[in-house]
């Protein structure tokens, strides 16, 4: 997801896509551990996802916007 895109939610939709975000990371790490992640490279992709989610919640409570 881009940053845009992140931008224009609220946060509530912002948490929303964080629970599902955080959800897929602990599955990819299961996935991992037992041996049967096909692509390693999800995993990154889904922990960068996170932070940027983070990042635009930070900012969006810094400046008190809450959509």
């Amino acid at each position: 997801m881009q940053i845009s895109e992140m931008k224009n939610k609220t946060v509530i939709e912002l948490r929303g896509e964080l629970d599902g975000l955080l959800q897929e990371q602990f599955n990819l790490r299961m996935q991992k551990g037992m041996g049967q992640m096909g692509n390693i490279h999800e995993l990154r992709q889904v922990r960068r996802d996170i932070a940027r989610i983070k990042t635009v919640m930070t900012e969006k409570s810094q400046i008190g916007d809450t959509q």
